[in-house]
């Protein structure tokens, strides 16, 4: 496993995390406790060190997972977790309102506890809406954290640019965890330049489009009840990514499969820290794990998928 500094934190990551949303049980159909623990040490066991959660996965569950994973080598792991989406302080609308720090900083010892630790190495807002009052809010409550030792790094989950040159309009923002892969490109021409620039570290989420770029995907393809993916079949965009996927399926051979060539052109941009793709499984995992390696694609490769994103869009 190749390892890299997580921004201007100096915090070293595994390049590949492991993303723990799927095994909160609550939006990519039904999981069991104990598989998902041993995908976790399975991937732990294989280099990988960064695990990424956040408190609204399984309304707690996926946080009370990673904590029984860290127990007795915490130090040895770097923890992200995000808080902003879940919350008892709710409007008459029923969204979770976040206007003072204090909200923040109990959202956070919410986590602290679910997690079994004394502080988290990054915490991300998980708000995806620019209300001014919040985003005040959480920047407040991040530097009371930071004073306080409880957290070592703090980002934004979003991919909106100009929320994100607000958040670190001081300089204090370490790092951005954002939707990236070879089907959604769109943080490419800006996003991911200022980050470089400023030295914030590029989490990325969605590296394999929610699956997509498994290439185990067709049009007759079915979702259980419970999977956020359910209606997917009948999307356009959907269909219109299958297109792009079977074009791509170019890039598997012998040594690699579509997967991992997807986190591979992630990986390839130098503003990326750290790539957090899903499993449920320890199989899934090691997959994952396997994309770490050098060279990660060739120029031959970067042209193909350059051609098949001109020749579909």
């Amino acid at each position: 496993m190749y390892t890299r500094k997580l921004g201007k934190t100096g915090i070293e990551v595994s390049e590949i995390g492991f993303g723990a949303w799927a095994i909160g049980g609550d939006a990519w159909g039904p999981v069991d406790d104990n598989q998902s623990l041993r995908a976790m040490e399975a991937a732990v066991e294989l280099g990988v060190n960064f695990i990424d959660t956040a408190d609204v996965y399984g309304d707690g569950r996926s946080e009370k997972l990673v904590a029984k994973l860290i127990e007795g080598r915490r130090d040895k792991l770097v923890i992200s977790t995000k808080g902003g989406l879940m919350g008892h302080h709710r409007d008459p609308k029923g969204e979770p309102v976040y206007d003072r720090p204090s909200k923040v900083i109990e959202a956070f010892e919410n986590s602290l506890k679910r997690l079994g630790t004394d502080y988290i190495d990054v915490y991300f807002c998980h708000l995806w809406w620019d209300k001014q009052e919040e985003t005040e809010a959480f920047m407040e409550a991040f530097r009371q954290l930071k004073q306080d030792g409880k957290v070592k790094a703090v980002g934004v989950s979003t991919e909106n640019f100009d929320y994100i040159k607000h958040f670190n309009r001081d300089g204090g923002l370490d790092a951005v965890q954002l939707d990236y892969s070879i089907l959604n490109r769109s943080v490419e021409p800006e996003v991911l330049p200022y980050l470089q620039q400023h030295g914030i570290a590029a989490v990325v989420r969605g590296p394999l489009r929610m699956g997509i770029l498994t290439g185990k995907f067709n049009r007759e393809t079915t979702f259980v009840d419970g999977d956020i993916r359910k209606n997917w079949p009948k999307e356009p965009w959907f269909i219109e990514s299958l297109a792009k996927v079977d074009a791509l399926k170019g890039l598997a051979n012998d040594e690699r499969t579509l997967s991992q060539a997807a986190l591979r052109y992630v990986l390839n941009h130098p503003a990326v820290s750290v790539a957090i793709p899903g499993a449920k499984t320890a199989e899934q995992a090691a997959q994952n794990v396997s994309a770490s390696v050098r060279p990660l694609l060739s120029g031959d490769d970067l042209k193909i998928i350059e051609q098949i994103n001109l020749a579909t869009s």
